[in-house]
């Protein structure tokens, strides 16, 4: 799974988990001229802007005086969102019962996505179901993977003519 360097990853976690979130993952894409560090965190409350604003204050004041990045990049604090990434196995633990698109480095049974149910969580090995295909796709094999949101619950208001709140 793509991830931050460990070096980022170790200099980072602390910092938004001491603020009291979750650090769901932390991405970094580097470019010669525009780099980026995206951070993504999460609370049982929900992220609001002004906890964006509080973790970014922090890790920037960090990254400046332990400048682990060479060169300029942008700093981006972000929620997971309805579609969040996934960057540890213990994430697809959580989420089982839930449907995920998964991209992989090669692929299994001829498939390079899956987008599928996650049934269980083995170990490094993750157990999609998708049409009645049972696929089996070490955590390794993974290049991205994220949530499919579901929203069913409002299709199901709609067809009931319950828009609105009416």
């Amino acid at each position: 799974m793509k991830q931050a360097p460990e070096h980022l990853v170790n200099l980072i976690e602390p910092i938004v988990e001491g603020l009291g979130y979750e650090c769901v993952g932390i991405d970094y894409n580097p470019h010669p001229k525009n780099g980026l560090l995206r951070v993504y965190i999460d609370s049982e409350a929900g992220i609001l802007v002004e906890d964006c604003t509080k973790v970014s204050h922090q890790i920037s004041g960090v990254l400046d005086v332990e400048d682990p990045i060479p060169g300029n990049y942008q700093l981006e604090i972000s929620s997971p969102g309805a579609d969040r990434p996934f960057f540890k196995v213990s994430q697809f633990e959580r989420y089982i019962g839930s449907t995920v698109l998964v991209n992989l480095f090669k692929p299994i049974a001829g498939r390079r996505k899956i987008t599928g149910v996650i049934e269980k969580v083995e170990g490094e090995e993750v157990t999609l179901l998708e049409e009645g295909q049972i696929y089996l796709v070490p955590f390794t094999a993974m290049s991205k993977a994220r949530l499919v949101p579901d929203y069913s619950f409002i299709q199901q208001n709609i067809e009931k003519g319950d828009r609105n709140g009416k």
